[in-house]
């Protein structure tokens, strides 16, 4: 706690009368890193553990193995000195604005202290200010940005974090006011999904984001920075050798240019193996679902006790970033696939949804998307609107959704009252306990498409093709294995009757 924060105790109400009192801001930051803030960002260590169904969990220690260690300094005192930053997040002071609900402010800034936590960083301060706009030279009034700089000092911090995502001239602006490195939210939010992509998509698209990301953040010194001609004229020898030439920062932008078409070029070369999956899916008529939600709502844990599929779990944000798909029956034996997805945030960088929009087209074109939301988060109704957007920008609008509200065992009686007359036609399940699984699984079985078409037909032993068709996706009321084949009495999908339609039983 830095000396402008002490002695503010904690309020409960802000009103209008609170927003005008800068001492009252100091109370949001006390609130946000006190000692139960993490619970509500991340929620609290001790309600999240693994289950029968999340397996072994080797990626998880892996993964904790690689966490990067405190105390490792960085290489520069003056920032004006580097070219290119790398993200080494350590002792960071957030930093944001609001204009309106105090609550939705503190939430946002609880949920930036959870992102910097992910990213493996410490969380030692905070500053908020009330104001209609950002400040277009230093996103903080001068005053606050002063302010700012005396707490950078006081902390010992090395890194500040906006709340938002900072202009370039905003960032070296600030950065020249508090002399440590300044970042903003998308920073942090690539920085995290570079640390945890696996796939060789995924790393591609991580890549892809960070570098538009980039592009216009490239930032050069001096004439030391300008670069002559090349061919030839390079040698000094005729014309074309005089001149500045080609700037080392005209150099840097060309060559991320080039990566990036050849990165968009991979990933495009990898969507044809992607499709194949789903048209074979498609073409053997298995319905699809796929799980969304806000980041660290428990889709991963979900799919585990759906599937026992055995993927990473782990109490912080974008675990997640491969898709997984599995395999799995309702009650009355129809297969379907379910699929896990990456997490969403608020304030979703767009260069991350336009790199991972090929993942993204799970939830497209599936036939029912189970929208989880984290039913003791601070903000549901918030959560809740995130993911719709960012669905609806993936194009799946029109795709049947049923709102699931998991963690329910951390909530009381209130909030699920609350839940309930927020989204009346949901779901609350837990995937820690189990608490209402079966009526999940009976309403994913109710909602799927169901096969309507009646049929009785004599199938030829030769025709196993189509009895195993018949077992994906029909529901199957009798079945006898006859001296002229298979009898099969069963209530199919229009296609399949079509294809069952020369072997119909007339006896």
């Amino acid at each position: 706690m830095s000396e402008f924060t002490d002695g503010v105790q904690p309020t409960e109400d802000f009103g209008q009368e609170g927003l005008e009192n800068p001492d009252r801001s100091y109370a949001v930051i006390d609130r946000i890193l006190g000692r139960g803030a993490r619970a509500e960002a991340l929620g609290a260590s001790d309600t999240h553990y693994h289950s029968e169904a999340d397996g072994d969990q080797q990626e998880l220690s892996d993964r904790q193995a690689l966490r990067r260690v405190r105390g490792l300094g960085t290489e520069l005192e003056d920032v004006t000195e580097v070219e290119y930053r790398q993200l080494r997040l350590e002792k960071v002071v957030l930093i944001g604005i609001w204009n309106g609900d105090v609550k939705e402010a503190e939430n946002s800034l609880r949920e930036l202290a959870a992102l910097a936590e992910t990213a493996g960083s410490e969380v030692l301060d905070g500053l908020l200010q009330r104001r209609a706009n950002p400040d277009p030279a230093t996103f903080l009034g001068k005053g606050k940005a002063e302010e700012l700089r005396q707490i950078v000092m006081a902390t010992g911090a090395d890194t500040v974090i906006a709340d938002t995502e900072l202009a370039p001239s905003q960032r070296r602006a600030l950065e020249d006011v508090v002399k440590v490195k300044v970042i903003d939210r998308t920073a942090v939010i690539l920085d995290i999904f570079a640390q945890h992509a696996k796939s060789r998509e995924g790393k591609a698209q991580v890549e892809l984001a960070q570098l538009q990301y980039l592009l216009p953040r490239l930032r050069g010194w001096g004439e030391s920075m300008s670069r002559q001609a090349g061919g030839q004229a390079a040698g000094g020898v005729g014309m074309g050798s005089r001149g500045p030439g080609e700037t080392k920062i005209e150099l840097d932008r060309r060559r991320i240019n080039t990566r990036v078409s050849k990165l968009k070029k991979q990933i495009e070369e990898m969507l044809p193996a992607r499709e194949t999956k789903r048209a074979n899916r498609k073409r053997t008529q298995i319905p699809s679902v796929a799980i969304a939600g806000y980041t660290n709502a428990g889709k991963s844990s979900l799919l585990n006790r759906i599937t026992k599929a055995g993927v990473l779990v782990e109490n912080a944000l974008f675990a997640t970033l491969d898709p997984t798909v599995r395999q799995t029956a309702t009650p009355d034996g129809r297969q379907y696939t379910i699929a896990d997805t990456v997490g969403f945030v608020r304030n979703l960088p767009h260069q991350l949804v336009e790199a991972f929009r090929s993942t993204l087209e799970e939830i497209g074109d599936a036939d029912l998307i189970l929208h989880i939301v984290d039913a003791s988060h601070p903000d549901p109704a918030g959560q809740i609107a995130t993911v719709r957007d960012v669905i609806g920008e993936v194009g799946a609008r029109n795709v049947p959704e049923l709102i699931v509200f998991n963690k329910i065992d951390l909530a009381d009686d209130t909030q699920r009252m609350a839940l309930r007359g927020m989204e009346p036609d949901s779901i609350a399940v837990s995937s820690r306990t189990g608490e209402g699984l079966e009526e999940l699984l009976d309403q994913i079985s109710r909602r799927l498409p169901q096969p309507d078409v009646l049929t009785t037909s004599l199938i030829p032993y030769d025709r196993g093709d189509l009895v195993s068709k018949l077992h994906l996706s029909s529901r199957i009321l009798n079945l006898e294995y006859r001296e002229g084949g298979t009898y099969v009495q069963a209530y199919v999908k229009p296609d399949l009757a079509n294809e069952l339609e020369r072997f119909m039983f007339h006896g």
